[in-house]
């Protein structure tokens, strides 16, 4: 098959299961704790901002520098912690890094952790 006609034909399958969410995002703002390494191999404990919340994680900010693959865990204000991945960095203004998270437990827990109810994708 020629290379162009295999380009054609897998090109709406990326772009569908990329727009594709498995929850949808709610524009809340939630103060959480993180824990884990940076780049550096440092280990870190620290309060952060996360935004755009959904039922499978969202995006957090601060002021480390966290590579992409790693696992964190993240701490609510009523106390309950889950483990998260770094999914991507998504931007770095004036030292302060945004990256989206995902949780790595699919358990109750997890899918409650931001105490709210989220809509159907």
């Amino acid at each position: 098959m020629p290379h162009s006609a295999r380009v054609a034909h897998t090109a709406p399958v990326v772009r569908n299961s990329i727009s594709k969410r498995r929850s949808n995002r709610i524009a809340l703002h939630a103060s959480v704790g993180l824990t884990g390494q940076d780049r550096h191999k440092a280990d870190f404990t620290m309060p952060a901002k996360a935004t755009n919340l959904n039922k499978h994680g969202a995006s957090v900010q601060l002021n480390r520098d966290l590579p992409v693959g790693s696992v964190i865990v993240v701490k609510n204000q009523r106390g309950a912690q889950v483990s998260a991945r770094v999914v991507s960095h998504t931007r770095a203004v004036a030292g302060n890094r945004t990256y989206g998270i995902e949780f790595v437990e699919k358990d109750e827990q997890a899918l409650n952790f931001w105490g709210i109810s989220f809509p159907t994708a």
